[in-house]
C-alpha cells in the first residue's frame, strides 16, 4: 500500500510539473513570434519579459521553500497552477507590451513557486531523506516536457491560434493540475506548535556556498546551451542539419542518464553522481574539438544531455543528502537563487560571447562545468551516509 501511494505521488507531480514546464518556461520557444507579429511588440522585448519572470522566480524561490517546510505543500502548489492559468489568461488577451509583461510576472511568481524546486521540497517534506527515488522519478516524467509540450504547443497553434492555446493550458492548470496536487497529493503531520525548526534562520555557510556556485555554474551552461545549441554546433563545424539532428538526442539523453540514475548510481551518495555529471560537458567538448562538429556533433549532444539530465535530479538530491530535511525547502530556494539569476541572463551573454569568439565558447563552458565540479569535489560526504565508495 505505501508503495502504490508512493508512485501515485510520482506521477501526480510528474505529470503537473511536465503542465507546468511546458506552459510556462517551454512556451516562449513556440509562441514569441506569433506573439510579436500580433501584439506588435518586438521578440527582443518579449524576451527581455521572459527574462524578468525568472528573476522574480527566483526571488520567489526561498519564501515558496519556507512555506512548504511549515507543511503547505498542496497549498503552495495549489496556487501557483492558478498563477500559471491567470498568466496564460492573460497572455491570451495581450495587446499590448505592458499586458505582455503584466502576464509573465504572474507567469514568474507561478514559476518561482510551482516548478522543480518546488516539487522537490514537497517531497522531501513527504519522505525525508528517503525521497531521493521520488525525486528521481518525477524528473524522468517532467524530463518530457518539452517533448510534449513544444509539439502540443506549434499543434494548437497551427490549428485553434496561440490564443486559444494559452488558454488551453490554462484551462489543464485549472481542471487537471490544481486538483492533482491540491487533493491527490500525501499531507504531512504539520509541526507542533510553538517556535518551529522550520522557522529557524539557515546559516549561509561554506557547504552551501559551495553547492550554490557549483549548481549556478552548471545552470549558466545548461541555460546558455539551450537557446543556442543548434549556432554552437554550427560554429564548431556541424551542418544546421547535423546541429538540428543533434541537438534532438539531448532530451532522450537526459532520460537515460535519469534511468541510470534510478539504477546503478542510486547505490552511491548523490554527490558522486552530480560530482560525474559536471564532467560530461567537459568530455564532450574535447570530443568536439578533437574530431570536428560535422563528425562528434551527436556525440557531444549525447553526453551534454546526459551531464542536464542528472544534474537536475542532484539539485534536489545533493542538499538534502547533506543537510537533511531539516528547513528543506527553504535551502532549495536559497541554493537556487544564484542558479536562476544566472540562467535569466545566460542567453544573451551566450549570444555576445558566440558572435565574438565562435565555436572558442565552448572553452568558457567547459571551464564553467570544471569550476562547478571542483566545488562538489571541496564538499565532504557526511561519514553518516550510506554509501559504498572511498571519498
Amino acid at each position: 500500500m505505501a508503495d502504490s501511494r508512493r508512485l501515485l505521488t510520482i506521477v501526480v507531480l510528474g505529470s503537473t510539473q511536465t503542465l507546468a514546464w511546458a506552459s510556462s518556461y517551454y512556451l516562449p520557444a513556440i509562441l514569441a513570434d506569433d506573439m510579436a507579429r500580433d501584439t506588435g511588440v518586438s521578440t527582443t522585448w518579449l524576451f527581455a519579459s521572459f527574462s524578468v519572470s525568472l528573476v522574480i522566480s527566483a526571488l520567489l524561490g526561498p519564501h515558496a521553500g519556507r512555506l512548504i517546510d511549515r507543511g503547505s505543500g498542496n497549498a503552495v502548489l495549489g496556487v501557483s497552477n492558478l498563477l500559471f492559468a491567470g498568466g496564460l489568461v492573460l497572455l491570451s488577451v495581450a495587446q499590448s507590451l505592458l499586458t505582455l509583461q503584466l502576464a509573465w510576472v504572474v507567469l514568474g511568481v507561478g514559476m518561482g513557486i510551482g516548478l522543480y524546486d518546488a516539487a522537490f521540497a514537497v517531497l522531501g517534506r513527504i519522505y525525508g531523506t528517503g525521497a531521493r527515488g521520488a525525486i528521481t522519478g518525477i524528473t524522468l516524467l517532467a524530463g518530457f516536457a518539452s517533448t510534449i509540450g513544444w509539439p502540443l504547443t506549434a499543434w494548437g497553434a497551427a490549428t485553434i491560434g496561440w490564443r486559444d492555446t494559452c488558454l488551453a493550458w490554462a484551462a489543464l492548470h485549472v481542471f487537471v493540475a490544481l486538483p492533482l496536487n491540491y487533493w491527490f497529493l500525501p499531507r504531512p503531520a504539520m509541526p507542533t506548535a510553538g517556535k518551529r525548526a522550520t522557522d529557524e534562520p539557515v546559516p549561509i555557510d561554506r557547504p552551501m556556498v559551495l553547492l550554490a556556485f557549483a549548481f549556478a555554474a552548471a545552470w549558466v551552461v545548461t541555460a546558455g546551451m539551450a537557446a543556442h545549441f543548434p549556432r554552437i554546433m554550427e560554429a564548431a563545424g556541424a551542418s544546421s542539419t547535423q546541429a538540428i539532428a543533434a541537438g534532438a538526442l539531448i532530451g532522450p539523453a537526459q532520460v537515460a542518464a535519469r534511468l541510470l540514475e534510478a539504477g546503478p548510481l542510486a547505490r552511491f551518495h548523490p554527490l558522486v553522481s552530480a560530482r560525474l555529471a559536471t564532467l560530461t560537458h567537459p568530455v564532450g567538448v574535447i570530443v568536439l574539438m578533437a574530431a570536428g562538429g560535422s563528425v562528434a556533433a551527436s556525440a557531444f549532444a549525447v553526453l551534454h544531455g546526459s551531464g542536464n539530465g542528472i544534474l537536475t535530479i542532484a539539485r534536489g538530491t545533493v542538499p538534502l543528502a547533506i543537510f537533511g530535511p531539516r528547513s528543506y525547502g527553504y535551502r532549495l530556494g536559497l541554493i537556487g537563487m544564484p542558479s536562476r539569476f544566472l540562467s535569466a541572463l545566460a542567453p544573451f551573454a551566450f549570444a555576445v560571447l558566440l558572435d565574438h569568439i565562435g565555436a572558442s565558447l565552448l572553452l568558457v563552458t567547459a571551464g564553467l562545468s570544471v569550476a562547478a565540479c571542483l566545488a562538489l569535489c571541496a564538499l565532504r560526504i557526511p561519514r553518516s551516509a550510506t554509501v559504498h565508495h572511498a571519498d
